[in-house]
């Protein structure tokens, strides 16, 4: 759980960034009410509430249900886990895998439920199971809800970036006076402040969004050697495989160096080379 440490620390950069807006006399109980707010992931319906409205995931239906089962079953008795240990949720996407929730919750992907045949659909389950695989669910939970403010800002960031690229007139103008406002912000706490400490904070968001981006790529890959490590790997190559050739996806990526350094999903040759690590698949044999 070592990569918890950064998410928790630039969230709480973000949490002083406010409580000092605020100012500090009221700031600190801004600090202190997010601290405790962590005790909330013990309550039973939390879990819930994060799949449903955070993550916007939904149940499946009796139908998808006895399309999951089997494999579900069959997945969890070859990696060793309890049946009644996590709850199946699905994500309405078209992507290959899903967003990886925290706690005992296990999500797949619309696409991966209804394109893929059993055997197959078991491998991209095994992927997501893999997210939750030696840790403890109450750790991951807490070092999520901690995380949350730092993923805001990510999103800010990503934000941003796709409006320069969509309209640049319009996002250079903006990132133009957010880039000054911010400098002139930074320099003042270099040339008033008392210290070292809260200067640096202030240069953490050119550090914090690409080392996050990693930070979520090098999960994924992961995610993919560990459901290599319990003999998903072949079959979760031909799971990326497909889904490149039904999407007409370039097995590497086609957006510019900075969109690769902001991404948060490692590109499919990443995967399909971390599979064949894993699982010790020579690469001709794909050829």
């Amino acid at each position: 759980m070592l990569s918890a440490v950064p998410w928790f620390f630039w969230s709480l950069v973000l949490v002083i960034w406010i409580a000092g807006a605020i100012g500090f006399t009221w700031g600190w109980i801004v600090i202190v009410l997010w601290i405790l707010s962590g005790a909330l992931i013990f309550l039973p319906s939390t879990e819930e509430l994060l799949a449903r409205y955070l993550f916007r995931f939904r149940k499946p239906t009796l139908v998808e249900q006895q399309r999951l089962g089997p494999a579900w079953q069959q997945l969890l008795r070859r990696a060793g886990v309890p049946a009644g240990r996590f709850t199946l949720w699905i994500q309405e996407s078209d992507g290959v895998s899903a967003t990886p929730p925290p706690g005992h919750t296990v999500a797949v992907t619309r696409w991966a439920l209804y394109t893929l045949p059993p055997q197959h659909l078991e491998a991209a389950l095994a992927h997501e199971l893999s997210h939750h695989l030696g840790g403890r669910a109450w750790l991951s939970l807490i070092s999520f809800w901690y995380s949350i403010p730092a993923r805001c800002g990510l999103i800010g960031v990503r934000a941003v970036a796709r409006l320069m690229r969509r309209v640049p007139a319009l996002g250079c103008i903006i990132g133009a006076f957010l880039v000054m406002a911010y400098a002139g912000i930074t320099l003042a706490a270099f040339t008033f402040g008392h210290g070292y400490i809260w200067p640096v904070l202030f240069l953490t968001p050119f550090v914090a969004p690409p080392f996050l981006a990693w930070l979520n790529r090098w999960q994924v890959k992961e995610a993919d050697r560990k459901a290599a490590m319990l003999g998903y790997g072949a079959t979760l190559v031909q799971v990326l495989y497909g889904w490149q050739m039904q999407h007409q996806q370039m097995l590497g990526r086609e957006t510019s160096r900075r969109a690769q350094v902001m991404s948060s999903t490692p590109s499919l040759i990443e995967r399909v080379h971390t599979l064949e690590q894993a699982a010790g698949i020579p690469p001709q044999a794909w050829g």
